[in-house]
């Protein structure tokens, strides 16, 4: 799911799911709170930050959840509005995400978002402040680390890997160091990983759960913007 700068418009053409979910998606469900009884998912509240065409809150409304989506794509919300009607979608940027969204959910995702922001840890902030002190934020991102740079090295495809010649591409890359290090720096911790795509060490993606901390004495409603 794509994320827009206030120079680059994203443009959704239909309201199928993403090809790297097709890899994806077996490890994003596995990471998410669930229960064998329907009935408490759907008590679980998801936002999908940078939802797109909404159709991943769509799947994720079909294993029970309550889902809302936030995009500032024009096309992607009139998509998933009208494609979509069992979930909730609102136009907004990630950094300027309404106070209506903040403190309600139990699940915050963020898949294939933060690679595009010139802010990455705006991300982190504005999924701090729309969860609950016990909730769970999931990111995915394309996945990095020395072997699989080198392998891209060797095999001459790190230019087209790391171009800057697609509009509104990826401008930041992380390492499972990288995220986590981040993550901890905005107070998020229990950090866990999993990954997919292609064989271990070159994966194509990673998947980040984290936790909000909270000092026994911090209001999570008053976490500083």
């Amino acid at each position: 799911m794509l994320t827009s700068t206030p120079q680059t418009e994203y443009t959704y053409s239909s309201q199928e799911l993403s090809h790297t979910y097709s890899y994806m998606l077996p490890q994003l469900l596995s990471l998410l709170p669930k229960s064998e009884n329907k009935e408490i998912n759907e008590r679980l509240n998801i936002l999908d930050i940078g939802s797109g065409n909404g159709s991943l809150c769509y799947l994720l409304s079909q294993q029970g959840y309550r889902v809302t989506g936030v995009e500032p794509s024009l096309s992607g919300i009139k998509i998933a509005k009208n494609n979509f009607s069992n979930c909730k979608f609102l136009q907004a940027s990630v950094y300027e995400l309404p106070e209506v969204l903040h403190d309600r959910f139990d699940i915050v995702i963020a898949a294939d978002v933060i690679e595009h922001l010139f802010s990455p840890k705006e991300l982190i902030k504005a999924a701090r402040r729309c969860l609950k002190p016990d909730g769970t934020l999931i990111i995915t991102t394309p996945y990095h680390g020395y072997l699989k740079n080198l392998f891209l090295a060797l095999s001459g495809k790190l230019d087209a890997h790391f171009t800057t010649l697609w509009e509104g591409g990826h401008i930041k890359f992380f390492s499972v160091d990288s995220l986590s290090k981040l993550l901890k720096l905005e107070d998020f911790s229990d950090i866990n990983y999993a990954f997919a795509g292609r064989v271990p060490f070159v994966w194509k993606t990673m998947l980040c759960s984290s936790k909000p901390t909270f000092d026994s004495f911090e209001n999570p409603l008053n976490v500083a913007k």
